[in-house]
């Protein structure tokens, strides 16, 4: 039997194992001994009926919680009516999370402006797998319409992983607990090129014998029409004012279209009494999608001229035409099961869970180069082209075991066990072809660089298999205590990770390389209430583990730019010690004003650092090593703000809006920077409209992010966005009917990079440019409408 038939089997057992509990559980005592204290994730309401989640009579405000910890959460009426497409569309609504998408994406979420592998994502409070080698997860995988609730716990704790130096964020999804009644939805959605693409889903929750259910479906057409034009010059404003007309190099004109369809299913069923709690779930996401790409390089910065035609010494105005292809299919599943139970000697919860995520991609890129071609003559020009098949499979099983014993009144103290284990594999395949372009070729071409490929005369260029296993075993415990207006926790977590690479396609003596890490991460939150305000005060110990592709000793050819990646066995985690001190007020019956202080101090912070050693492509190209570097400091203020304008006899209009202002400090060979690629700021405002009488709302939402820079050896790169504007428009019809029109990216925000690329070290210090590039990139505003209707 294989590991993964194991595993799943495993599985199934122990959800099985955890029903056949539940009536001994179940016909308990009723008045058995409860429990003080709250889990992140846990529930505490009633299940929503369909209609108050399709016709939403009032507006939505993020909502304030009891436990110690700092957290921020926001129920799904927060975003709903601006329609986002993922939870990372619904992301950009909270505060300090930043993106280095493209335009119009969100995928990898940067809390604090940091990396994503900075930040633990976790769905339903478990961490999921995903194709990332430093273990981050995209969220624009998850469609927005499963989520229940989103929760951004600033803070750590022992009761949760230590991965999360710049934070944490739960994607809480529906569950049978959440709904009573079903829903259908419809729509479209309208992008800048004239695509149309649809929208369907379907919803249901209500009783099932003993317990509950909820099933829910999600169809959603995906679309990104990008289009980047890019100027190169040979040297930068920092040394010539004039460098515009007299270091022009040339220019790229590229069209890069993104087109697919996003499937998507979660299940729930879910048992409950007055002292137990039991739940199996699942949840299923797959994505089929195409990327299309089409470049063209000129050495004109204005105009189109063909290759065809020039003459004498004059270089072509064409100077190479490119043509990539990518076929694109994801799955990312999972099911896992609860099961809670208070008895006498206090609270035991149980959890399991198994996930599983594959990536399969087949892309093609063809390039003709006419530089190579002979004057007056560019069928003579040189054409290649390469095929990538990549098959990675990501998965993982994991068990927690926790109790809480009740000390005295209001104070608990709780233990409890984490069991992880993580199996990934890695297969990407290279393959090649190429010749110069001869008079049937040249026909195949002047229809695009794809007609030269002959799918049968490929080659196997390169092969990299590699397997990781990563096993955790921690253990933690913590005290935690409620006395009237103050609640309190402290803990302690235990962490040993042990993982082993083998690269199969490496040399035996660095085909494999083992670790082991062991980490005591302390914690500690406490939260005084006085009167309509509140005091919040963290301290945690948190962990980056490395990323795998950074610990293995093999050397990439070209994996950074032109420059080469060697991993390195000896890298040491980076740890961190980092506080947060808030305060939020009430505002009237239902909002929210707030403010927080956050610091982190970074330890054996891991850099790329160049070895000395010349790259693969030649003089200018570097091997570089991730090293750990030093120390790092991370830190900043948050404002949020959630609220209606009843103060001013205005009930029906709900504004909300926050602002970061983040910061950092690092020294790297060249002196001090920020992080990498971290923003200065972002923030987003807006407000909601609703309209009682005529059974309607309307909102708009406005939201800008700062410029972020990123510096490594040879290359610097600074990354700005235009601003985002979205408008909704709103019809309620009866009980039980919506239909809303939303506007999305209005302002046409670009996407624009500044590279400042050097050939050495010495000429990076000494500002002596190879090549200086401007790019920028758009998509375009996009239009949704969309109806739900409620049974």
């Amino acid at each position: 039997m294989n590991k993964t038939a194991h595993r799943f089997l495993l599985s199934a057992g122990a959800g099985a194992l955890a029903l056949a509990a539940w009536p001994a559980l179940a016909a308990d005592a009723a008045d058995e001994a409860q429990v003080g204290g709250s889990v992140v994730g846990e529930r505490t309401e009633a299940p929503k009926s369909s209609q108050e989640i399709v016709v939403q009579g009032e507006i939505g405000y993020r909502n304030r919680t009891d436990q110690a910890e700092p957290v921020l959460v926001y129920d799904e009426e927060y975003f709903q009516r601006f329609e986002p497409l993922t939870a990372g569309d619904a992301l950009k609504r909270v505060p300090s999370v930043t993106f280095l998408s493209d335009v119009i994406e969100s995928d990898g979420p940067r809390l604090r402006g940091l990396d994503p592998g900075y930040t633990q994502i976790l769905i339903n409070g478990e961490k999921v797998p995903g194709p990332n080698p430093d273990r981050s997860f995209f969220l624009d995988r998850i469609p927005a319409e499963l989520i229940e609730q989103v929760e951004i716990v600033r803070s750590s704790s022992a009761r949760r992983t230590g991965d999360a130096v710049a934070g944490t964020i739960n994607i809480k999804l529906r569950d049978a607990l959440s709904l009573d009644g079903g829903y259908i939805k419809g729509g479209g959605l309208l992008f800048d090129d004239g695509e149309l693409k649809p929208t369907a889903g379907f919803y249901y929750g209500g009783e099932l014998g003993p317990g509950r259910v909820l099933i829910g479906a999600n169809v959603q057409g995906r679309y990104n029409p990008k289009e980047k034009t890019s100027f190169r010059y040979g040297d930068s404003p920092e040394n010539n004012p004039d460098f515009l007309t007299d270091d022009f190099d040339n220019r790229e004109d590229q069209s890069d279209i993104r087109d697919g369809t996003d499937y998507a299913f979660n299940g729930s069923y879910a048992l409950e009494s007055d002292v137990t709690t039991f739940e199996l779930s699942g949840n299923y996401v797959r994505t089929d999608r195409t990327e299309t790409e089409r470049s063209l390089e000129y050495n004109v910065a204005t105009g189109t001229p063909g290759p065809i035609g020039f003459d004498g010494d004059e270089e072509p105005g064409l100077l190479t035409d490119a043509y990539q292809l990518e076929d694109i299919e994801q799955e990312n599943w999972g099911i896992a099961s609860k099961l809670s139970h208070e008895w006498s000697l206090g609270k035991t919860a149980f959890k399991w869970g198994y996930a599983r995520f594959n990536d399969n991609a087949d892309g093609i890129e063809t390039e003709v180069d006419f530089e190579t071609g002979e004057e007056g003559a560019p069928e003579n020009a040189e054409w290649e082209s390469e095929l990538v098949v990549t098959r990675n499979v990501d998965e993982e099983l994991s068990f927690a075991l926790d109790h809480a014993f009740p000390l005295s009144a209001g104070v608990n103290f709780v233990i409890g066990g984490f069991l992880q284990e993580k199996d990934r594999r890695a297969d990407i395949t290279t393959f090649e072809q190429g010749d110069e372009l001869d008079g049937r070729a040249w026909d195949q071409f002047t229809v695009s660089p794809a007609g030269l490929i002959d799918a049968d005369a490929f080659e196997e260029d390169d092969r990299a298999l590699s397997t990781i296993a990563e096993d955790r075993r921690d253990v933690y415990a913590l005290l935690e205590g409620n006395h009237g207006p103050v609640s309190w926790e402290a803990g302690v977590r235990w962490e040993n990770t042990e993982t082993r690479i083998v690269d199969l396609s490496a040399d035996p003596e660095d085909a494999e390389t083992e670790y082991d890490y062991d980490h005591f991460l302390p914690s500690a939150s406490i939260k005084f209430d006085t009167g309509a305000g509140r005091v919040t005060a963290s301290v945690a110990r948190t962990v980056r583990r490395p990323q795998f592709d950074y610990l293995t000793p093999v050397t990439l050819e070209g994996e950074l730019g032109d420059n080469d990646l060697r991993g390195n066995p000896q890298l040491m985690p980076e740890m961190a010690w980092g506080g947060d001190l808030g305060y939020e007020h009430r505002l009237g019956r239902t909002g929210v004003i707030g403010v927080n202080l956050f610091y982190r101090k970074v330890e054996d912070l891991v850099e790329l650092v160049n070895t000395g050693e010349e790259g693969d492509e030649g003089e200018g190209s570097f091997v570089l090593q991730p090293r750990n570097v030093g120390d790092g400091k991370v830190y900043g203020i948050e404002f949020d703000l959630s609220a209606d304008l009843a103060f001013l006899g205005l009930p029906d209009t709900g504004v909300f809006g926050n602002v970061s202002l983040l910061d950092s400090e690092i020294t790297d060979m060249f002196g001090e920077r920020r992080f990498n690629d971290q923003s200065e700021y972002v923030y987003n405002f807006g407000f909601i409209q609703n309209l009682r009488q005529l059974g309607a709302a309307f909102g708009a939402s406005y939201r800008k992010q700062g410029k972020a820079y990123g510096r490594i050896v040879s290359e610097e790169v600074t990354t700005t966005y235009g601003a985002d504007l979205e408008v909704f428009v709103e019809k309620r019809i009866g009980d039980s009917f919506t239909i809303r029109a939303v506007g999305s990216n209005l302002l046409d925000g670009k996407k624009r990079e500044v590279f400042n690329k050097f050939d050495t070290i010495e000429d990076q210090e000494d500002r002596d440019f190879d090549e200086y590039e401007l790019e920028a990139e758009r998509a375009g505003p996009v239009f949704q409408l969309v109806a739900r209707y409620a049974f």
